[in-house]
């Protein structure tokens, strides 16, 4: 039988000393569409993630692609052990982490990676701003959901005949 001995809780983002810490306060969400991955989108937030991280909570990365974060984000005098990484197995998983993370008042920034998000997705993403404790970036690349009626998608979906009787 496992038992907790003293009062330290058992999570890292609680190991903070709540009573000196400021309450953090509400923040929001915002989307940035991107087309490259979200390169030009982190480098831009770089130097206000630098002045988060040092606030003690969380800098969340959800989904991130390999665009070189890593040095991206120590160029920038981030601290990397202030940095939290997210892999989801999906876009529901993506979503739940997202507000887990920006409602539970360990996080300073949570930055999340996802395809375009669809009317549903983007109502409920509303509905966790309004509690979000952190602040929220969706970086959504347009690159990885080709639109139905895109011509390039129709090109694609055609199939190409071949004549197996002129192989021997």
């Amino acid at each position: 039988m496992n038992t907790l001995i003293g009062n330290a809780p058992r999570h890292p983002g609680l190991w903070v000393d709540m009573a000196s810490d400021p309450l953090p306060t509400k923040q929001g969400i915002e989307t940035k569409r991107t087309q490259n991955q979200g390169l030009t989108e982190l480098t831009q937030l770089c130097s206000q993630l630098a002045i988060l991280s040092q606030q003690g909570r969380w800098i969340v990365l959800i989904n991130p692609p390999h665009i070189g974060y890593k040095q991206i984000l120590a160029n920038a005098n981030v601290r990397m052990d202030r940095v939290l990484l997210v892999h989801t197995k999906d876009e529901v998983e993506t979503l739940w982490a997202m507000e887990k993370a920006l409602t539970n008042g360990t996080s300073s920034a949570v930055i999340t990676w996802t395809p375009p998000l669809d009317a549903r997705d983007n109502r409920r993403i509303q509905l966790v701003a309004k509690n979000a404790l952190a602040q929220g970036i969706i970086i959504e690349d347009v690159n990885t959901h080709l639109p139905e009626g895109d011509p390039l998608t129709q090109t694609l979906a055609v199939p190409t005949r071949v004549n197996l009787t002129s192989f021997h």
